[in-house]
């Protein structure tokens, strides 16, 4: 027997269930607060190298460790993510991990020896890597089909926000002082927890219908009928239920090879398209180009922020696929220019204008990265994994972006000692491979049910 839905359950449902509620906007704030400390655990180490290493006499090795662990701690805490979310819901999730980086943040602030700086970074960065899967996962599961696209990729600009915001803040205060303000969000979404639901479908998952009823009727309105949507998610829940819980292994059977192939490919191509190494190392890559490190960062910022907003507003009008395409075409000019820019150094007719080839080069990339690329990747794994295999698949995919993260932080250096203009031609025959990647494997989910996605990509059945 199929597991598809049945025909009079995948009708459109109607207009009112897009409907907005307070408790969706609540509830959407909630859980964007995570995706701010997220940004401003990520932010932290640039704003502060300077101040910390000369406080605690930090060695180049010391600081270089400090900044690292937080990855470290990021890959474990995504490792474990799927399972903790769940085995105690979505929600109490987000306080979990939310523990871990206050705790971090208070270690930081109170450490004066390296071991306990490191201590307090990793357990942030723990906290962090089970946030960069629940957060998003949560959001989608809440949300109407008409406006998922839009509310998960405010997870992606709060990422923006948290990172800009603690770049700005630490130009002002001390290394301790910030991280005491690191803990602001992390309070905020604690004590926000208590007043939003738990995710809709994990209860029906658990089998707590009565709750699931309730609490998808509180999320979209008393006035709303959600009957179409209740029966749909109830349907394929009960069908899925019929199915043993998947494991780890259980991801590379056949009927999830296509949306564990769209997931995990997504994720390894955003990271090995040079984010990471643009944007840990960008004051280095301006500086290599002939451009004042100060300005190039600023107009990072300014162009970072916006073209995430856009993103956000696009991404359920023109849907997932438009928008990615264009992105990672984007980032392919962006990185073809810095590559250009650097090959056009020793040239002495063109060194002169090589340096503006690099700035625009950097500004195309990080415009076209933050329209797409940045918040999509996000946004399809938290829609195209059915709820069986969503805490296993989640986790893989989300620990294969922190390892790609961290591999190409890590070899960023070295392959600019190889060749920069090499670099940057390599990451831009990847983000070409993402243009074709997108166009031939990843689907369209705009407007369609979390049920209907999957169902269409994974063909499971009974």
């Amino acid at each position: 027997m199929d597991l598809a839905p049945e025909s009079s359950l995948i009708e459109k449902e109607n207009l009112d269930s897009s409907a907005t509620t307070i408790t969706l906007f609540l509830t959407t704030f909630v859980a964007v607060a995570g995706s701010f400390v997220f940004g401003s655990a990520i932010g932290y180490s640039s704003p502060v190298q300077s101040d910390l290493t000369n406080d605690l006499n930090l060695s180049v090795a010391e600081y270089s460790l400090f900044g690292s662990i937080l990855t470290v701690g990021a890959m474990i805490g995504a490792a474990m993510s799927g399972r903790i979310s769940d085995l105690i819901g979505r929600r109490a999730t987000m306080g979990f991990s939310e523990m871990f980086c206050s705790l971090g943040w208070l270690v930081i602030y109170l450490s004066k020896v390296t071991i306990w700086l490191d201590a307090g970074r990793f357990l942030v960065g723990y906290g962090m890597g089970i946030l960069s899967f629940v957060v998003p996962v949560y959001i989608a599961e809440i949300t109407p089909k008409d406006l998922r696209g839009c509310f998960t990729t405010v997870h992606q600009l709060m990422i923006c926000l948290g990172v800009s915001i603690t770049y700005l803040l630490g130009s002002f205060v001390g290394w301790r002082i910030l991280a005491l303000i690191g803990m602001v969000p992390c309070v905020v979404q604690i004590m926000g927890l208590i007043f939003i639901p738990e995710s809709p479908r994990w209860l029906a998952k658990v089998g707590r219908w009565e709750e699931f009823e309730i609490v998808l009727q509180r999320l979209r309105g008393e006035s709303t009928d959600v009957s179409n949507e209740s029966s749909e998610i109830k349907e394929y829940t009960r069908r899925l239920s019929q199915i043993s819980e998947g494991g780890i292994f259980d991801l590379f059977q056949e009927q999830y090879s296509k949306s564990l192939l769209v997931g995990v490919g997504l994720m390894a191509l955003q990271q090995f398209g040079g984010v990471n190494g643009i944007s840990f190392y960008a004051s280095s890559i301006f500086v290599s180009a002939g451009i004042s490190s100060k300005i190039g960062m600023i107009a990072m910022v300014i162009v970072q922020i916006p073209m995430t907003t856009i993103g956000v507003i696009l991404m359920d009008k023109s849907g997932r696929r438009p928008l990615i395409l264009i992105s990672a075409a984007g980032t392919f000019i962006g990185c073809l220019l810095v590559a250009l820019s650097f090959s056009l150094q020793g040239v002495r007719t063109f060194s002169g204008g090589a340096s503006y080839i690099a700035l625009t080069g950097v500004l195309v990339y990080t415009g076209s990265f933050s329209l797409g690329m940045g918040g999509i990747p996000w946004v399809i794994m938290s829609e195209i994994f059915p709820i069986d295999i969503k805490g296993s698949a989640g986790s893989l995919v989300t620990v294969v972006s922190w390892v790609g993260s961290w591999i190409v932080s890590f070899a960023f250096n070295f392959l600019m000692n190889w060749s920069p203009a090499g670099t940057f031609y390599v990451f831009a025959t990847i983000c070409g491979v993402t243009v074709i990647f997108v166009a031939k494997l990843v689907p369209e989910t705009k407007s369609r049910t979390l049920e209907e996605i999957q169902f269409s990509i994974n063909y499971v059945t009974l």
